[in-house]
């Protein structure tokens, strides 16, 4: 069955739902494709400061489906790597996506949904919300870049025990260990997490661009790569509009207009 994307505009927030709960969001190739457009059209769209991401019925992400694993293991090999091809475009079109993506978690989120709330710059969490990282349960190994993400956040032996063991491990202990920011109260993860986009909206855009590329390198680069990186990036802000409102702003002690500059 044919994925459901909901888009909802609040501002300038763009708010992402993935909707089929009757399989509590479970993924599939229209969904890699249709969300990795909807990437490429708020990257293009200068009246989106950030995005939201969550999932209908209360729950963020079942991962894959498991019908649909089933029929990919009859399969020749060129068609199944052709399928997770398409899963990992997206997680490289997340980590590309110059806007700060937050992915909001009611419920829980398994297999490949790990992955998938894993790439968002920033989480926020219901209470009694989980992750599991499912694979090893039905015998499969992760993908969706799980590995790689969780262990940018997570010390080797919590990530090792939730690829092995496939067990839930709560909002709370995710946000102790570092990889949820806000855990906040069942129900009301959606509004914290667009008010929290909100205000990133109000910032600087190319600034908060440059900011999430060097986040994201920091974790691969070494100390000399990382260097030269901050240096290019630093040179190309000080002269950006951005930074003249910014500085000037802080000097005449008024609120920078960042809008305006988008308006431009």
């Amino acid at each position: 069955m044919p994925a459901e994307i909901r888009i909802e505009r609040r501002d300038a927030v763009m708010i992402v739902t993935n909707d089929f709960p009757e399989t509590r969001n479970a993924l599939n190739p229209d969904f890699y494709d249709g969300f990795t457009r909807t990437l490429a059209e708020a990257d293009a769209d200068a009246g989106i400061g950030a995005i939201v991401l969550t999932g209908g019925g209360e729950f963020f992400c079942a991962g894959g489906d498991l019908n649909r694993l089933k029929m990919l293991g009859t399969l020749p090999e060129d068609e199944r790597r052709s399928s997770i091809h398409r899963l990992h475009g997206m997680i490289r079109a997340m980590a590309d996506c110059p806007k700060p993506i937050i992915a909001a978690v009611e419920g829980g989120a398994a297999g490949a949904g790990v992955s998938l709330a894993a790439a968002c710059d920033l989480i926020v969490m219901a209470a009694d919300a989980y992750f599991s990282v499912a694979y090893v349960k039905i015998g499969l190994s992760p993908d969706g870049g799980a590995t790689a993400l969780l262990a940018q956040a997570l010390p080797r032996q919590l990530m090792t025990e939730m690829c092995l063991t496939g067990d839930r491990v709560p909002a709370g202990r995710l946000q102790a260990a570092g990889l949820v920011n806000r855990v906040v109260e069942h129900g009301s993860v959606l509004e914290q997490a667009v008010t929290w986009a909100r205000e990133l909206s109000a910032g600087p855009a190319r600034s908060m661009a440059r900011v999430k590329s060097l986040c994201r390198a920091a974790q691969e680069n070494s100390l000399d790569a990382q260097l030269d990186m901050e240096e290019g990036l630093m040179i190309a802000s000080q002269t950006d509009p951005e930074s003249i409102e910014g500085i000037g702003a802080f000097l005449d002690k008024r609120p920078a207009d960042y809008a305006k500059l988008r308006r431009q």
